[in-house]
């Protein structure tokens, strides 16, 4: 998914000789299934064909090795080039002249703008919203309505009490308009919000489609970018000032004693933010994708896509290697892996520690001495005790599905965010659009109605 804003410019500079046909190899079982293959197309608005290779045979066909791969074929049917790994546009542009120079005077061109009609995700008050926070100070909820381009603040019973951003991109033909300038908070500020931060009336919003921080003042009214420059890096480097260090990716964010930890999940790293120097840097991760545990900067990560500070620690999901880890806050400390054993181990078991298995967990929560996780693969959200280790199911059959009643029988479809006040736990119930409770008192799952919105 971190090279579709590449694929998208050379789809409009080559519009009319250029056709991409996606071709989704899975890894994890979820990902087989044609309609979770439809969900993510709606998700990503992925404006070309996908072909779900389930069994790999397009992948094997072709001598695929790793992801992402592009081919490119001529006008004749044959393979003429092919590309492993992220790639810059301007390094692709080069080459795709040059192919388009060589077949140019064969007559097999048959230029115009290939014709296709996207899905819809349809009309619903939220649109794949991808982590929800808790301010429990205010009694409040803010809910990343990631597909609409915008945060939404209700109170815990669902009564919407703002909306913030237009629902509309701050990216224009994939040139930023305004990341940088103070804007009003009804205007485009996001593309693709996750996770956020609240503290008293600043809101830090990690917006993965511009690759920034924005900063929100629900006082003033006016929203800022205090990290990144709008534009994705491909390159890990050692970061700078914020404002001038281009990110991949931000997913998720915590904030402790003046510091932003950022879940950077395009570069397989987290980095830490000094809010009030402005400077950004690696915090844990050498930038290759692996579960490797040791000392900080020589630990591998593989997508961290959630990250909450807790008692002095800092707890992180790798997705790609379905692991909860944790990482110190002091100096250059350590990686732990609590659980999760390899790049190509999942499941759904549980049990202490690495006995147990998730598949593509993205987020994660904790309370007392509890981590609370959103096992997005496996539809269901999980705990895992701090000292034993112990990971249980709290709630989900299962089943992908929207079913509300017991907790061992309700349904969920890839929730990604969890958020806890009391005995209450709010889920970001990414896929069913909606945003679910699971009540550990009366042990039921409802879905929270928002009001106003």
């Amino acid at each position: 998914m971190h090279v579709l804003p590449q694929l998208r410019k050379l789809e409009t500079k080559y519009a009319d000789v250029l056709t991409v046909i996606g071709v989704h190899s899975a890894k994890f079982k979820n990902e087989k299934s044609t309609e979770n293959v439809r969900e993510a197309v709606r998700r990503y608005g992925i404006g070309h064909p996908v072909v779900n290779d389930a069994n790999f045979e397009i992948w094997k066909s072709y001598g695929v090795r790793a992801w992402p791969t592009l081919m490119f074929i001529g006008p004749s049917g044959r393979v003429i080039g092919r590309h492993e790994g992220e790639f810059e546009v301007e390094a692709l542009t080069g080459a795709l002249d040059e192919m388009i120079e060589e077949y140019e005077d064969s007559g097999l061109f048959r230029r115009g703008a290939f014709e296709i009609s996207p899905e819809s995700a349809g009309d619903t008050p939220l649109s794949f919203p991808g982590k929800i926070t808790a301010d429990a100070g205010r009694l409040r909820l803010i809910i990343s309505d990631s597909n609409h381009s915008r945060l939404v603040i209700s109170n815990l019973e669902g009564n919407v009490e703002t909306v913030i951003g237009s629902g509309e991109s701050p990216l224009v033909e994939d040139e930023s308009r305004g990341v940088f300038s103070d804007r009003n908070l009804d205007e485009p500020l996001f593309d693709n919000p996750q996770g956020t931060v609240a503290i008293g009336d600043l809101v830090y919003v990690a917006d993965a489609g511009t690759h920034t921080i924005v900063r929100i003042n629900l006082d003033t009214g006016l929203a800022s970018t205090v990290a990144g420059t709008g534009e994705q890096s491909l390159y890990r480097h050692n970061g700078g000032d914020a404002l001038k260090v281009p990110l991949n990716s931000p997913y998720d964010l915590s904030l402790h004693a003046g510091v932003l930890y950022i879940a950077m999940a395009g570069f397989h790293q987290l980095w830490s933010m000094d809010v009030a120097a402005g400077t950004i840097a690696p915090f844990a991760g050498d930038g290759g994708e692996d579960i490797v545990d040791g000392l900080k900067p020589e630990a591998r990560l593989a997508q961290p896509y959630g990250v909450e500070v807790s008692n002095n620690a800092v707890f992180f999901i790798d997705s790609e290697t379905s692991s909860v880890r944790v990482a110190a806050i002091a100096g250059e400390g350590r990686v732990v892996t609590l659980v999760g054993t390899g790049l190509f181990d999942f499941g759904d078991h549980n049990g202490v520690g690495k006995e147990a298995l998730l598949q593509h967990p993205q987020g994660l929560t904790v309370h007392n001495d509890t981590i609370y996780i959103a096992d997005s693969y496996n539809n269901k959200v999980k705990s895992m005790a701090i000292g034993s280790l112990q990971v249980r199911t709290v709630a989900g059959s299962g089943k992908q599905g929207a079913a509300n009643g017991a907790l061992d029988r309700a349904e969920f479809s890839e929730p990604a965010g969890l958020a806890i006040v009391g005995d209450r736990i709010f889920v970001a119930d990414t896929n069913n659009h909606l945003i679910r409770v699971i009540d550990m008192d009366s042990g039921e799952v409802t879905t929270l109605e928002l009001k106003g919105l």
